[in-house]
């Protein structure tokens, strides 16, 4: 790594948003109550479902075993009796949006996410598919996906799940190295992975999604040398390679291997080593963190310029409805945010009572709403347009005082077309801190400047 590179890793290592929503999270202004949800997702709902359809997205939360490295919202247990009551809930809540609708809801996306999905049993997840579906209808072009646990992906969950309309499977890896899932405490062999593939493949599943993750404890460019080589004896259609989020003030199971986590450099040397091994086999960076084989529709979409990113990350399918199901979901209604409660337990009896399990929320602005578009062009297509005459002089001026020192360190490109439109866009020097671009344009980031212990680093 050269000592230009080095210094760039140093200055842009700091704590930053992945950005699958503007304004994220920590910076809701909580200016959202459950009537006024409801009004924009009807609002929203008139406008969008006749031309674009809606999206769903279920939070499955439950494991049988924790995942050390993991930040998501998830119930430890083996007890699976607790099934059923989840997906009873999970139906009670899809029934109090159905209520909201003037019409059928006209679905063109449906994922699983968690937790881990196949924790349900087939036929469970039968009876939450089914019950969705039975008060929708799927448009032509929809995608049906889930996640899934390689150790606990049975033939039956998949032919189950593909006779319900799933044709995509995103199978979460992370790292084949023996070492490394002891120390993440997230364990399958190389042979059950190749199983589920082969499975999937041999029923008809149309795309095929690994998560692998870089920046793990124990992790060597020689064992992520070796882990892609058995990633390219499978060829999946798209390759999700994130960045180890580092939170332990949020999950306290990551403190555990803190000692064995890889320096700023190690890790973007990492991601670099990575992407050039994916793209001699193929793969085309899309993303963020998502690379894709020519002929998979996340890649297609990339080329045609209708990349979508949202809270389920990049996806092909551009909806501005996205209903959030389960404990901890996020719904977006473009306009606005909402998000459920976090403990089962809560999100259960908000339900049992016929309420909208909501817990917080925010309503965009104007000025929010363009910042929206700016950064969704940054992660999508590595350009945007800044209209000065929209944004206001001044924070036009907070956003390009930003951008200088992107600028100077030759990771952005600022062409000026007139007195009010300025275009941005990404150099390949500067794909891998996109999300520092995109911070420049966070003007609530730039107001409350609470960086520290909210966000994993952006390198």
């Amino acid at each position: 790594m050269t000592q230009v590179a080095s210094s760039l890793i140093r200055k842009y290592a700091v704590p930053g948003p992945r950005y699958t929503s503007y304004p994220t999270v920590p910076f809701w202004e909580n200016n959202l109550n459950k009537t006024q949800w409801k009004e924009a997702v009807g609002q929203r709902f008139l406008e969008e479902n006749e031309k674009r359809g809606i999206s769903i997205y279920i939070h499955l939360p439950y494991c049988e075993s924790l995942c050390t490295y993991c930040g998501c919202n998830k119930r430890i247990t083996k007890n699976h009796r607790v099934e059923r009551p989840y997906i009873e809930a999970l139906l009670k809540e899809w029934a109090l949006y159905v209520d909201l609708f003037q019409s059928t809801p006209k679905v063109r996306e449906i994922h699983l996410g968690g937790g881990t999905p196949t924790f349900f049993s087939p036929a469970h997840l039968r009876m939450l598919i089914e019950g969705i579906l039975s008060s929708t209808r799927l448009m032509p072009d929809a995608v049906l996906s889930f996640e899934a646990h390689p150790a606990s992906t049975t033939l039956e969950h998949l032919l189950e799940l593909y006779a319900l309309g799933f044709r995509r499977l995103s199978l979460g890896i992370q790292d084949f190295e023996a070492e490394v899932q002891k120390t993440i405490h997230r364990i399958q062999s190389y042979e059950q992975v190749e199983k589920v593939v082969q499975q999937a493949r041999g029923i008809g599943y149309e795309s095929i999604n690994f998560d692998l993750i870089y920046g793990l404890p124990k992790q060597t460019l020689h064992s992520i040398a070796r882990t892609i080589e058995q990633v390219e004896q499978l060829k999946p259609d798209r390759i999700a390679w994130y960045a180890y989020a580092h939170v332990p003030w949020m999950m306290p199971s990551q403190r555990s291997f803190e000692q064995w986590l890889p320096s700023p450099e190690e890790k973007l040397s990492f991601y670099e080593f990575g992407k050039q091994r994916l793209a001699e086999a193929g793969y085309h960076d899309i993303g963020m963190d998502h690379f894709a084989l020519p002929h998979d529709a996340l890649f297609k979409a990339y080329e045609s310029g209708q990349l979508h990113r949202n809270f389920m990350g990049y996806t092909a399918v551009d909806t501005r409805l996205l209903i959030g199901l389960g404990a901890s979901s996020i719904g977006d209604a473009w306009g606005a945010f909402a998000q459920n409660e976090k403990k089962v337990e809560d999100y259960k009896k908000a339900v049992e009572a016929g309420n909208l399990p909501i817990v917080r929320g925010h309503r965009l602005t104007a000025k929010d709403l363009l910042i929206r578009q700016n950064i969704l062009d940054l992660m999508c297509r590595y350009r945007t347009i800044i209209d000065k005459e929209a944004l206001g002089e001044a924070d036009s001026h907070t956003i390009m005082e930003a951008m200088q020192p992107l600028l100077a360190d030759g990771l952005v490109e600022i062409k000026l077309h007139d007195a009010h439109r300025t275009t941005i866009e990404v150099k390949p020097s500067g794909k891998p801190f996109i999300r520092n671009i995109c911070m420049a344009f966070d003007l609530r980031l730039h107001r409350k400047q609470q960086k520290e212990h909210l966000f994993s680093s952006t390198v």
